[in-house]
């Protein structure tokens, strides 16, 4: 898209084509469009539909605010999801920061939940047609007195005189995703600094950095929404006593500590797989000392108990059935308790669900969960059921 095409659709014919395209399906695509451009500019109708598509892409990440916001396609790609920004928007206001400076701010996600918290914002990028689109989010959001957005080069942006910095570097070029966190845009090494230039930063990195890559006195927070690893966060001045974090979304519960081990031991009556962002962090002990229980084995992340203690950090499972893996008897088991519908789990064994799915050919009424896992007296099958906590 380019801007001058953009900007033509904040114009009232601009909106009013938006608003007629709000509901529009691929089917009625031809048509409507042949239609519209009887009375519409060519190139505006077409700005339109790929606005209105993207928009319709955007609802999973933004909600309602979707059918307000304008976006990109790389913008609605790489943007921070809704839940997600409102938390971390949340710990900024918490922790006092009323001036805030947005560094590659894309299309505004993260602004726009800073700004709803009561936070200045201003949010920089270099690229005119993501600023054009960032200060139409946040005017079509009613916060354009909190949201300055200014094109630059962040790393010539002066912070001083900012709370905190919040950077989000680009982790993605035309060949594809960016390992090499000194590959980012800007290099990771740059984004460190800035954050420790006011009195608190924050950092968003790719979920699977290694924990060596913490700084000293900094602290790791990965988050997830609906069980799904969104990000991890590297935070400054934040006065945390463990490094690393995980929370959890939408209930938005945190968990912390220092990623050390737990002992294990026997499968008990439940079995708890720890939440994506608890893995990441290295926080599966912790929650096995929450729940009163032990690993299945020292490197996989099956935590087991024999009482149930609810918590938000983990789904649990009551297991039924424990016996070494071998698929011949656990598909008489299964035909044995009438298993049409099986979910597998496994960690630690080299398999794969629908392969397995298809030796055990389950026919039956019933739902029955298989969890398998690596032991040290050899691979395990656990059969059971999701627990209610």
């Amino acid at each position: 898209m380019e801007i001058e095409s953009f900007r033509a659709l904040l114009t009232d014919e601009g909106r009013a084509l938006l608003a007629e395209l709000r509901e529009f399906t691929p089917d009625r695509e031809l048509a409507l469009a042949t239609r519209l451009r009887r009375d519409h500019p060519a190139e505006l109708v077409r700005a339109a539909f790929e606005q209105a598509r993207l928009r319709q892409r955007a609802r999973a990440k933004f909600g309602a605010d979707a059918d307000l916001m304008f976006f990109t396609p790389n913008g609605v790609e790489q943007a921070t999801r809704r839940s997600v920004a409102e938390w971390r928007a949340a710990r900024f206001a918490g922790l006092g920061v009323r001036r805030l400076a947005d560094l590659c701010c894309g299309i505004g996600g993260d602004a726009i939940a800073l700004a709803r918290a009561g936070v200045s914002v201003l949010a920089v990028d270099r690229d005119p047609l993501t600023c054009a689109v960032a200060a139409a989010n946040a005017a079509a959001l009613g916060l354009a007195g909190l949201v300055e957005v200014r094109c630059a080069d962040v790393t010539e942006v002066d912070t001083d005189g900012f709370d905190a910095v919040f950077t989000d570097p680009a982790r993605r070029t035309a060949r594809g995703r960016v390992f090499d966190p000194e590959a980012y845009s800007p290099p990771l090494s740059w984004a460190l600094e800035a954050a420790r230039r006011t009195p608190f930063g924050a950092l968003k990195v790719a979920p699977g950095i290694p924990h060596e890559l913490v700084p000293e006195g900094a602290e790791a927070e990965w988050v997830s929404d609906h069980g799904e690893v969104k990000e991890a966060v590297i935070w400054f001045g934040t006065g945390a006593a463990a490094p690393y974090r995980a929370t959890v979304l939408p209930g938005g519960g945190s968990l912390s500590g220092t990623g050390d081990r737990a002992g294990a031991g026997p499968v008990g009556r439940y079995l708890y797989e720890p939440d994506g962002a608890v893995i990441r962090a290295g926080l599966v002990a912790d929650v096995a000392r929450s729940v009163g229980g032990r690993l299945v084995d020292p490197q996989i992340a099956y935590v087991t108990a024999d009482e149930l203690v609810p918590t938000p950090f983990a789904h649990a499972y009551e297991i039924g059935e424990v016996q070494p893996y071998n698929v011949k008897r656990l598909k008489a088991l299964l035909r044995e308790r009438g298993a049409g519908t099986v979910v597998i789990k496994k960690r630690g064994i080299a398999i794969t669900p629908e392969e397995l799915r298809r030796q055990l050919k389950p026919s039956g009424p019933h739902e029955v969960t298989v969890i398998l896992s690596r032991t040290d007296d050899g691979p395990l099958m656990m059969l059971g059921q999701p627990a209610a906590m």
